[in-house]
């Protein structure tokens, strides 16, 4: 599917530089609302967070994907309902912000919960347009266990032709990067290839400029722990909530 491809390419993707010492914020998270909608400070010292307890870090996740709720993946959240997933998704970056990435950690398959970012939802939206289209769960899967300093992430996302290629047929559409780890927080994805699987058919397309180079972009970690990673696509491409899955078979 060419819109498939064209959207998938850049997620998470996206240019320019993140200042990490934004999120040094600490729960209980207060929030001060600013005139500009959409935007807010959630202000405490750094130092509180790291005195709370597992019962509030954990309250604080379950906040955030209580918010998550009923939004399809972010597809049918309202502005004022993005608005309050930004709130939950900085309170628990604040217990997380400024430490390095744990890679053993980050190893693993993650499934998207929610995003924002506009080149996601518009597969959302285009199988919520086109009855011949589904678009079913998406992944994002990191090898990088035994590394220091980066590995292999893919995105992975599963989509079906009901009467044609059925979901436990269907097809998956795989997106595959190295990565490299650039500072505590940010990541640096250098994309290779597509490779779009349809039962025994298999396309395989390198991705490259017309330069010769990979396509490549930067990721803001924003916090991870053994079931929740979020992440920032650099640059104000939006977010992204996953929660640990099983491997992909």
């Amino acid at each position: 599917m060419d819109l498939t491809i064209r959207s998938f390419l850049s997620f998470p993707l996206a240019g320019g530089a993140i200042n990490e010492k934004r999120l040094s914020v600490a729960t209980p998270c207060s929030t001060t609302k600013h005139a500009t909608p959409g935007t807010f400070l959630c202000t405490a010292t750094a130092s509180i967070a790291t005195d709370t307890t597992p019962f509030e870090r954990e309250s604080q996740k379950h906040n955030l994907l209580r918010a998550i709720q009923d939004t399809q993946r972010g597809l049918v959240a309202t502005s004022d309902k993005r608005y309050s997933i930004e709130e939950a998704l900085v309170c628990v970056e604040a217990y997380d912000a400024g430490s390095p990435i744990d890679l053993v950690k980050l190893d693993g398959t993650w499934r998207l919960q929610y995003t924002s970012a506009p080149d996601v939802l518009v597969l959302l939206e285009s199988a919520a347009r086109i009855p011949f289209f589904q678009v079913g769960q998406i992944y994002q899967t990191f090898d990088c266990r035994d590394n220091s300093d980066g590995g292999i992430v893919q995105n992975v996302v599963r989509w079906s032709i009901p009467s044609l290629l059925e979901e436990q047929e269907g097809a998956t559409l795989l997106v595959s990067a190295k990565f490299f780890v650039v500072s505590k927080r940010n990541i640096y994805l250098q994309f290779e290839e597509i490779l779009q699987f349809i039962r025994g058919f298999r396309a395989q397309v390198p991705l490259r400029s017309s330069k010769r180079q990979s396509v490549g972009g930067l990721y803001y970690l924003s916090y991870l722990d053994g079931n929740m990673l979020l992440g920032r696509a650099v640059g104000g491409g939006g977010v992204f909530v996953f929660t640990k899955a099983q491997p992909l078979t």
